[in-house]
């Protein structure tokens, strides 16, 4: 693991040091509400002790796509976060974007792609602000009560809503009751019609099924047709084959040889006449 990065002398801890290649970029001015400073630096932007980011425009990167390998390189693992901040000021933008996110993966670097100038100076200043604080500010709070935990179990059913857990909850008292109800009590409730019936049982009472389930079905039954296979009886070698029966009259020999009235039925062995020899005989 390399060190952390020191900030330069002469620098507040509450500063942004910005790189003096970045002077005339407009993003300084909509970095707000973080001081900001000059200072020697590999990154255009330290927005934090372990956290330096590179600025590219994809305008720039089309005239010279070489810098950013160069500035990259140059950058190599100075920082613990290294972060590519991309201006996405051109019409067509995918497919570069799609190339630098793959040169970024390579490097381990994080890609962020802004759409404006004020987009762009808001990330630096958010990465600069919440340099010190806990991740706990970012993640979602979940209670430990069983209330709340009965209402994040069964809200997770789809059509399931708050309200139709206070629902259930005053009308059976606890989850053991709700996953025991019939189909009728839960259709009596207000709120509760067939479909939202219909997923609360298969919550309960479905067996959960995938892909490794199914396949082992699968392989169960072929290896007990198998056995049926093998239990059967091979044929004796005197038996033979059912003979073919015989293949029907074509409509064409029908009409060839129209069965006569009266007469004794057609020859199936001699060939009708044709209408040459009627017309000789």
């Amino acid at each position: 693991m390399p060190p952390p990065v020191v900030i330069p002398g002469g620098g507040s801890g509450n500063n942004i040091i910005v790189n003096p290649l970045q002077r005339g970029n407009p993003v300084l001015e909509a970095i707000r509400n973080v001081p900001k400073e000059f200072g020697d630096i590999v990154c255009d932007y330290q927005v934090g002790r372990t956290t330096g980011v590179l600025f590219l425009s994809l305008k720039y990167h089309r005239l010279h796509p070489e810098y950013i390998h160069t500035r990259i390189e140059k950058l190599g693992h100075s920082y613990s976060l290294r972060i590519l901040l991309v201006m996405s000021d051109v019409t067509e933008h995918r497919d570069p974007i799609r190339e630098l996110t793959k040169m970024c993966l390579i490097n381990s670097v994080t890609v962020l792609v802004a759409f404006s100038v004020d987009e762009a100076g808001h990330y630096l200043s958010t990465f600069k602000q919440f340099e010190h604080k806990p991740p706990d500010m970012i993640k979602e709070r979940v209670d430990k009560d069983y209330d709340s935990i009965l209402r994040s179990t069964l809200t997770s059913i789809s059509k399931v809503n708050k309200t139709d857990v206070e629902t259930l909850r005053t009308s059976f008292g606890s989850f053991a009751n709700i996953s025991r109800a019939t189909s009728d009590q839960l259709q009596n409730l207000p709120g509760f019609g067939q479909v939202k019936v219909r997923n609360i049982k298969n919550a309960f009472e479905k067996p959960i099924r995938n892909n490794a389930t199914n396949t082992l079905d699968m392989l169960t039954s072929r290896a007990k047709g198998k056995g049926k296979e093998r239990e059967q009886p091979p044929a004796s070698s005197s038996s033979r084959p059912p003979q073919r029966e015989l293949s029907p009259i074509w409509d064409i020999e029908r009409d060839l040889s129209p069965p006569l009235e009266n007469g004794p039925p057609p020859d199936p062995s001699r060939s009708p006449p044709w209408d040459i020899e009627l017309d000789l005989t």
